[in-house]
């Protein structure tokens, strides 16, 4: 009996400081090793959102040593799902790919109150997509 394989999900936004980074952490806590999950800026940030970060802590998730990564082709070609939030056209389109744009507000400038709409908003998707790749989270 062949095991199944894993689902691998790509996040992508500009800066891979605010958005793609609390889905990418989100995914990682709540799907754990039942997926695979990478995230990328098409115009990477220095360091993650400091309202992200704090935001994310309020839930328990430490982003605080995280670095924001450019995305690559690569990245693209190894993921069987590319969510995009906001990077336009920079995002490489490659046959074969499940493609979803999440429209989300963009964290960058504002506080943790903003900051935490997002987060919920994100997190709520998350949960979604688990679903749709038959994978329960974890509490």
């Amino acid at each position: 009996m062949s095991t199944p394989a894993i689902p691998s999900v790509l996040f992508v936004c500009v800066h891979n400081a605010g958005r793609s980074q609390m889905a990418a952490a989100f995914l990682t806590h709540l799907g754990g090793d039942r997926v695979e999950v990478r995230s990328a800026g098409s115009a990477p940030a220095d360091t993650v959102n400091p309202s992200v970060v704090a935001a994310m802590s309020e839930v328990g998730i430490d982003l605080s040593a995280e670095t924001p990564k450019v995305l690559t082709t690569e990245a693209v070609q190894a993921s069987d799902v590319v969510i995009t939030m906001g990077c336009g056209d920079a995002c490489p389109y490659l046959p074969g790919k499940r493609y979803l744009d999440w429209k989300l507000e963009d964290p960058a400038g504002q506080g943790v109150a903003a900051v935490r709409r997002i987060r919920d908003a994100i997190a709520e998707r998350i949960r979604g997509l688990l679903g749709e790749l038959g994978i329960e989270a974890r509490p």
